[in-house]
């Protein structure tokens, strides 16, 4: 065997390995079924293993998966790898993991609610801009705390349980203006790109691709300004279209995990010295050493942060916030 091979699937089975244990686990029996008995195939983990390095992640290997056919058991998924190999390699090259996971607003809902209204949202990797639409969304906070859009309830309901610590915000944000940046903007009118964002919820998340039909239905209505470009090359100009009488506010989830370290350190840079605030919604393992509550911690959760500063943990899909110390 090529030895770079080996170390390369050497590599796939202990990011898989980890995948199941710390991500999976508890949240998607499937996935995490799927990713455990990979890690232990040497087969499937080198044919994986020949994939450019940014696309071997297991979210979107198991979603270009399903797409083709994977469903339950992991002889499904082995069968779907091995026997229609070219399709779902060209599946994996072509598409990207862009979850729009419209239920993040909810933890980011507390923050954009105490900074100066009306705000001027830009959010990067915004995928189909679900998250852009925080003020068209309806919000139930277990302590009680009901905030709907000006026009009354949403189809789109959002749940969030809240730790001791945190508090739930007392009013909707006032978006003035809003516009996002994506490598690839994923188009709310195209039945595909709607298929594709629904085949990238987990197999059990039934009430996620609910929530993620009703937030495609209400961004169809009026679709997000998303521009299509890097963020370290658009972030600029498109921050210098805000509004001067709105608070920009750039704001980002799960998206610091598909930069390498020196684009992390030159996004941070960069939007650090733009006006206005930064609002952060990431895995622990990709923040700033400075920044991180628990440098080398395995927590899977979020952690979010305002202006580089940690302020709570967030479920990474949105349903709950607590603050760091529990």
């Amino acid at each position: 065997m090529d030895p770079t091979i080996h170390l390369g699937t050497a590599a796939v089975a202990a990011t898989y390995r980890a995948f199941g244990e710390r991500e999976a686990r508890g949240s998607s029996p499937t996935f995490e079924r799927w990713a455990l008995a990979l890690s232990e195939d040497d087969v499937v983990a080198d044919l994986i293993a020949t994939l450019p390095a940014g696309k071997r992640q297991p979210n979107l290997v198991f979603a270009a998966a399903r797409w083709h056919g994977a469903a339950g058991t992991y002889a499904s998924l082995r069968a779907t790898l091995l026997d229609r190999w070219p399709e779902v390699q060209a599946t994996i090259l072509a598409r990207s993991t862009q979850t729009n996971e419209a239920g993040r607003c909810a933890v980011l809902l507390p923050f954009l609610a105490e900074l100066p209204q009306p705000l001027a949202l830009l959010e990067v990797g915004a995928s189909a801009g679900l998250c852009l639409l925080p003020d068209r969304y309806s919000y139930r906070y277990d302590d009680g705390t009901a905030l709907d859009p000006q026009d009354g309830r949403s189809e789109v309901v959002l749940p969030c349980s809240l730790g001791p610590g945190v508090s739930a915000p007392t009013r909707m944000p006032e978006v003035a203006w809003r516009a996002g940046i994506d490598l690839a903007p994923v188009a709310v009118t195209d039945p595909d790109a709607r298929a594709w964002l629904e085949t990238l919820v987990w197999p059990e998340h039934e009430d996620r691709r609910s929530r993620l039909r009703a937030a495609l239905a209400v961004a169809r209505r009026e679709p997000p300004r998303v521009v299509a470009g890097d963020l370290l090359e658009t972030l600029p100009s498109v921050a210098a279209e805000a509004p001067a009488d709105a608070t920009l506010v750039v704001v980002h989830s799960a998206v610091l995990a598909y930069l390498d370290a020196d684009a992390r350190s030159a996004f941070v840079d960069m939007v650090t010295a733009l006006p206005g605030h930064w609002v952060s919604n990431e895995g622990e393992r990709v923040l700033p050493a400075s920044a991180a509550p628990t440098p080398g911690a395995s927590d899977p959760r979020f952690v979010v942060m305002v202006d580089g500063v940690p302020r709570a943990r967030s479920d990474p899909h949105g349903r709950s916030l607590h603050a760091l110390s529990t």
